[in-house]
């Protein structure tokens, strides 16, 4: 399978590294021909509202927000998270997503980058290390989203049929089990 990971700003190449060790090709998204030439997208942590003007900058906003639509299997972390929400909270004035995650994020919602945290928690009935900087959290999830982890009573992995997204950056740790369930459970499924 070949990935493609939104290269415009953040940590995308700890995403790249982690799909690469998943044994999968990755590539840098940042023309709408890279991501016509992929399978499935990663959209990574970073500063959500910068890399929404960078998208419609290199004209990837409605390319993207297309795919989602047509169903690629997307995963975000943290502001990856943010920019598949329906509906923020906290956001800059204006601030806006690819959207098709039935959710309403509180960006920031773990505090600021001083209140940056790790943690263990449970996903996919398993132990995980998570790392959550300036995080997130879910505040309300639609009749089809399915909650697969919390922390502060609050979701913080959530999946809506080939969408998945983590308030927490899995891709800084050695632990490979989000995105091989990305890979395996989402988009094996969803490429035929």
């Amino acid at each position: 399978m070949k990935v493609g990971v939104l290269a415009l700003q953040g940590d995308f190449r700890e995403h790249i590294a982690a799909a690469q060790s998943c044994g999968h090709e990755a590539i840098e998204i940042r023309r709408s021909s890279e991501l016509e030439s992929v399978d499935a997208l990663i959209l990574p942590g970073g500063e959500s509202s910068t890399i929404i003007k960078l998208a419609e900058h290199f004209e990837l906003f409605t390319p993207i927000q297309k795919k989602i639509l047509e169903g690629m299997p997307v995963y975000g972390s943290c502001a990856g998270m943010i920019l598949l929400a329906d509906r923020i909270v906290d956001g800059i004035a204006g601030q806006k997503s690819f959207g098709g995650l039935d959710i309403t994020v509180r960006r920031n919602a773990f505090g600021r980058q001083v209140d940056s945290f790790e943690s263990e928690l449970t996903f996919n009935g398993a132990m995980l290390h998570a790392v959550f900087i300036r995080a997130p959290w879910v505040e309300d999830v639609g009749v089809d989203v399915e909650v697969l982890s919390t922390a502060a009573e609050h979701p913080v992995a959530v999946r809506q049929g080939n969408l998945l997204a983590t308030s927490f950056h899995p891709e800084l740790t050695a632990d490979l089990a989000v995105h091989r369930y990305f890979f395996d459970e989402i988009c094996k499924v969803a490429i035929k």
